[in-house]
């Protein structure tokens, strides 16, 4: 798909969070997080028990995030960040609240990681994506998400190249653009097929000329606007 044919199914690419702010949707997908999912905790910004519970649960997680390998652990800590900036208001506030060392860098950049739309999520639950790396994916808009996402899933980017090209994103240069510049070709992924259709997805892209990731593009795209 071109860098801009997004704009043409904008239903297709929610870019942002759906859900209620603190409800934990991914967290809580026994099918994403195994035995986490019955330790799941939601927070919600308009009560105030649960704005404390949010508070606590952030100073915690600031103390305990270096080499923090249970990423359900982390989507938590950003699910209170979030939660806690939305029920007091302000980051300010936030960070009083919350009191400890915690900064106002700190809960802007989990309540970001947050608001990523699910599909992202999933993937940083499933320890696909780093929560580090989210970070950096988190800090750009649009659909530049999904390409710098992907782009960790299928060319398995480390986190400084994220936070490299996160960086080189702005106004003039998209995800794609910046991916191309480090010699990565966004748009590519490994798929095994049943041998059946292989088979005549081979037959039939050597009869009409054409390249076979172009068809199976083409029934994609046929697949994905119904």
């Amino acid at each position: 798909m071109a860098d801009d044919d997004a704009a043409d199914y904008p239903d297709r690419f929610p870019v942002d969070r759906e859900q209620p702010v603190g409800e934990p949707v991914v967290r809580a997908d026994p099918a994403v997080t195994g035995e986490h999912a019955e330790r799941a905790v939601g927070f919600d910004p308009d009560d105030h028990e649960s704005v404390v519970e949010a508070a606590d649960t952030v100073r915690a997680f600031s103390e305990n995030t270096v080499g923090g390998a249970d990423n359900v652990y982390m989507l938590r800590g950003a699910a209170a960040c979030a939660a806690l900036v939305r029920g007091v208001g302000s980051y300010k506030e936030a960070v009083e609240r919350a009191g400890g060392d915690v900064s106002v860098s700190f809960v802007r950049k989990w309540a970001r990681v947050h608001d990523l739309p699910q599909a992202i999520r999933r993937h940083v639950a499933r320890g696909d994506i780093a929560p580090t790396a989210a970070k950096h994916i988190a800090r750009v808009s649009g659909v530049d998400r999904y390409d710098l996402a992907w782009a960790v899933v299928d060319a398995d980017l480390t986190v400084r190249q994220v936070r490299r090209l996160a960086g080189a994103v702005d106004g003039q240069t998209s995800a794609a653009a910046a991916l191309r510049a480090e010699g990565i070709e966004p748009g590519g992924i490994e798929l095994s097929l049943p041998l059946e259709i292989y088979r005549e997805l081979r037959r039939r892209a050597s009869i009409e000329n054409r390249e076979p990731d172009e068809m199976v593009a083409e029934a994609l795209e046929a697949y994905l606007v119904e």
